[in-house]
């Protein structure tokens, strides 16, 4: 992530998704005074709350292929595997596990919920229990100057790294991005801010006082270019962070709280000129507003139209114009399935004209999205529709959970 401060002075940054500094898997060895942490007391932290951290990994989607995505740290909240970490780290992910350090047993996990703003997320390790929770401190008693230790899954490398520093800032503001990743940049507020060595693999780990309590959650470094290099890390106080995983604990969405159990299918249907699904019953109908769109934007000049490939989409901007479609007088027309989605696996495809879900009569692409939004994931419905030469097919179809945003 590329950070600046609330002051608005330059930085290269690090954090989370791309690498940092550099790790250090001992105390700090500096002359600030969280170097000055003995040895007996760093032990004391790291049995204190060592116990209650995993280790994240998730998959993306690249071209259709699963590769790896983010690695990060997460703070088991529950004995039953609820766990904290940061939302950059589950962002876009198509497959979640994590291992807890103290058991090396690894789980499938799923999201619960994020708040994107905050850059905070809660999620599920499926199966577990008898887990051990870290030890929450009270971020509202931090002061400027108290020694803290970070710990984290520094530069991915599966293993829990610990670092030393003292608190330098309190209530900061910054601008973080990740690079090259095409997202807009979220500006977090009510930030901790310490000289410990956070690093890539960190962010979701905790930030712990010297009595061995998570004050905060380690989010974003960055290498101050006007500050001879010095460390300069941001966590987000462990009070902020729990009020907000406990409204997505308890599924109440709202304020910039994410809480979504809809299934995802990962078929693309036709949308209207105005960027909303289709409410056209005709497919024919639903394909001449695709034409339309794609004139509008210059990509059908001459009457020359990009043709949907023939097999699964790897992205939603790959999807183009069929080039024949089903002889289906309504229902929903599939412009492309996302690869390794259930569509996909199912083997509805473009030019599919879908007529029936879960029970339900689908006579255009809005009513098909309106009858799988009460989907939720997991839940296996049956899908009709027409190929383009004619012949009906009938699936079962398991949804899945739908990437976080």
């Amino acid at each position: 992530m590329a950070l600046t401060s609330s002051s608005g002075s330059p930085a290269s940054a690090s954090a989370g998704l791309r690498p940092g500094s550099g790790a250090s898997t001992g105390p700090g060895t500096g002359t600030t005074p969280g170097a000055d942490i003995s040895s007996a007391t760093l032990q004391r932290v790291e049995s204190a709350v060592q116990p209650g951290l995993v280790v994240i990994n998730s998959k993306l989607q690249d071209d259709g292929a699963d590769v790896s995505g983010a690695a990060g740290t997460g703070m088991i909240i529950s004995r039953s595997g609820l766990v904290l970490t940061n939302n950059h780290v589950i962002n876009a992910t198509n497959g979640l596990t994590a291992t807890v350090v103290a058991t090396h047993k690894t789980y499938p996990a799923r999201w619960l919920g994020y708040d994107k703003g905050s850059d905070i997320a809660v999620i599920k390790l499926e199966g577990a229990s008898g887990l051990t929770p870290v030890p929450l401190g009270n971020s509202s008693a931090v002061k400027v100057g108290d020694d803290v230790v970070a710990m984290g899954n520094a530069n991915g490398t599966g293993r829990i790294a610990t670092v030393t520093g003292a608190i330098t800032g309190l209530n900061e503001a910054i601008t973080a991005s990740d690079e090259g990743s095409g997202e807009s940049a979220e500006h977090l507020t009510g930030m901790l801010k310490t000289d410990a060595d956070i690093i890539q693999g960190d962010s979701g780990g905790p930030l712990v006082s010297t009595a061995g309590k998570v004050i905060g959650m380690d989010t974003a470094s960055s290498s101050d270019v006007m500050a001879s290099q010095e460390n300069v890390g941001f966590a987000i106080p462990i009070n902020k962070a729990m009020t907000i995983a406990r409204e997505i604990i308890a599924g109440r969405p709202g304020a910039g709280v994410r809480v979504d159990a809809t299934g995802f299918v990962g078929v693309l249907v036709a949308s209207a000129p105005d960027g909303r699904q289709s409410t056209q019953t005709s497919p024919r109908a639903q394909l001449q507003q695709m034409e339309e769109s794609e004139e509008q934007q210059g990509l059908g000049a001459g009457g020359s139209f990009y043709t949907s490939p023939s097999g699964c989409l790897s992205n939603t901007a790959a999807a183009g114009i069929p080039g024949h479609i089903a002889p289906a007088s309504s229902g929903a027309l599939v412009l492309g399935a996302l690869c390794q989605s259930p569509a996909a696996a199912a083997g509805l495809a473009a030019g599919d004209v879908i007529t029936t879900a879960a029970g339900r009569q689908v006579s255009s692409p809005a009513s098909l999205t309106s009858i799988l939004a009460k989907v939720p994931a997991g839940k296996t419905v049956t899908i009709a529709w027409v190929t383009p030469d004619g012949q009906t097919v009938t699936h079962k179809i398991t949804l899945v959970q739908i990437p976080p945003q």
